[in-house]
């Protein structure tokens, strides 16, 4: 088996990019994937991270597609024939751009559609035709119900990290995806772990696939240093800093596992005078491709993210990833660390260890089937200014709680029984006066008759079981007729 892309007989076109690009020689993945893509055949493929899983199947696949390639501007002649589904945007996004530089020199169209962004251009570009669809599925779904793609020519399927996909619950999206499509088809499906679920995925839609695994399952690079250093909530901060300005480091992927502590900790940053930008789920897509840019250009030094950057991202030349928090997941640990190091390039993944980490600290030992070595890091003496202001302030304001309740306590303390003597006499009441009036008992006074009934005329008399009229006073003196 050749390492070498240009014993692979690739079209021309596919050939002049990947030299333009500068690939010589393939990775054990590529080396082992694309001479059973070239045959028509279901693969399921596993593979570490950022050894590049995106060429092994997009060259095979352009290749193949190679006899639909032409040049008319009618959609009908560019129906979609490769289908490509991501879990995140961002993925979906670097993945449709390696495409397209693959098929640059070919007459074959790809786009990509995910959601945070508007439709309508989205919509435009399927209107026109392509043969690539790179999708989430959320978005893909929104189009098919739209009517902008339609999927009945699908020849080629390709369910990357499709692990990830399961995790962040896409499974019923990708059936329902799944069933818009012709029986007849080659399935790709890549994913870092081969879990049960991927394994029942991959009985359910993949045709006697292919196992290609070239390392093993949650295997970490070698290139890797893996440092664990134990730190409170109130140090990772500090520590973070340290390692930056002692390692001399320029930029770096810093992972935690909150919304609102990406945010957090990247205003917290700038205010230190590092560039920093934070990468979560609920920025807008706009804001979260700027900020992945602005990364790659240099313009920011630190990206802060959650696990929403964990997987796939391709930026080359990253020296160092901080986790700044323990992942929840152990296997995430593995994907964040695979941010740094790729392509054989040394890296440092720096893991900061508080106590309430221990359970998974020992969940990623497990994984990794490593032992893992928590260090502890000295910061040496920190100013009195800096101190107060890292997070010391709530310790403060608990002593200082303290020391009011035990004054308080003191001045709790049982009185004397003199104390008791004198407070009595000085707040004994003074002594009050009575009133003879006030001992009499209640005399109910006679009633008198009303003035408007001091002259009123007896009723005259009725018959039995009849009642007198009630007296009401009236508002209007009678008139001498009625009376």
């Amino acid at each position: 088996m050749t390492n070498s892309f240009s014993n692979l007989h690739l079209a021309e076109p596919l050939a002049k990019a990947i030299s333009e690009m500068g690939y010589a020689s393939m990775t054990p993945i590529q080396a082992q994937a694309i001479p059973v893509v070239l045959t028509g055949k279901d693969v399921m493929g596993a593979a570490q991270t950022g050894t590049g899983k995106t060429a092994a199947f997009s060259l095979p696949l352009l290749q193949r597609m190679m006899v639909h390639e032409n040049s008319s501007a009618s959609p009908a002649r560019h129906p979609v024939r490769a289908l490509v589904l991501l879990p995140t945007r961002e993925l979906a996004d670097q993945v449709a751009q390696q495409i397209a530089q693959f098929a640059k020199h070919t007459k074959l169209r790809s786009t990509v559609v995910f959601g945070g962004m508007d439709m309508k251009p989205q919509t435009l570009e399927l209107k026109k035709g392509v043969e690539i669809l790179v999708a989430t599925p959320g978005r893909l779904l929104d189009h098919i119900e739209a009517k902008n793609a339609v999927l009945n020519q699908v020849e080629y399927v390709v369910l990357d990290e499709a692990d990830r996909m399961l995790d962040i619950g896409f499974l019923p999206d990708l059936q329902r995806i799944l069933s818009y499509l012709p029986k007849k088809r080659t399935t790709l499906l890549f994913s870092a772990t081969f879990s049960p679920e991927i394994k029942r995925l991959a009985g359910s839609y993949l045709q006697d696939p292919i196992t290609i695994e070239v390392a093993r399952p949650n295997e970490t690079a070698s290139t890797v240093e893996q440092r664990f250093y134990a730190a409170s909530d109130d140090d990772k901060r500090r520590v973070l800093t340290k390692v930056l300005r002692d390692r001399q480091i320029r930029q770096a992927f810093v992972f935690v596992n909150s919304k609102l502590g990406c945010s957090r900790l990247a205003r917290t940053l700038e205010r230190e005078g590092l560039r920093a930008a934070a990468l979560h789920g609920d920025k807008s897509q706009d804001e979260r491709l700027k900020a992945l840019e602005a990364f790659k250009q240099g313009e920011v030094d630190l990206l802060v993210c959650t696990d929403v950057a964990a997987r796939g991202l391709d930026i080359k030349d990253v020296p160092a990833v901080f986790n700044f928090d323990v992942p929840f997941n152990a296997e995430d640990y593995v994907h964040r660390i695979g941010r740094t190091g790729r392509a054989g390039a040394s890296g440092l993944a720096v893991t900061l260890v508080s106590h309430a980490d221990a359970r998974h600290v020992s969940d990623i030992e497990k994984l990794i089937k490593k032992k893992i070595d928590v260090e502890n890091f000295a910061l040496g003496e920190q100013p009195q200014r800096e101190r107060f202001n890292d997070g010391n302030r709530e310790r403060r304001e608990r002593e200082a709680g303290r020391e009011r309740d035990s004054s308080r306590s003191r001045d709790r303390r049982a009185p004397r029984e003199d104390e008791v003597q004198d407070r009595r006499e000085r707040y004994r009441p003074a002594p009050v006066s009575r009133d003879p009036f006030f001992d009499k008992p209640y005399e109910p006074k006679a009633a008198e008759p009303a003035a408007w009934d001091a002259n009123a005329k007896p009723a005259p008399a009725r018959g039995p079981g009849i009642k007198p009229r009630r007296k009401v006073a009236a508002l209007f003196k009678p008139s001498p007729a009625s009376e």
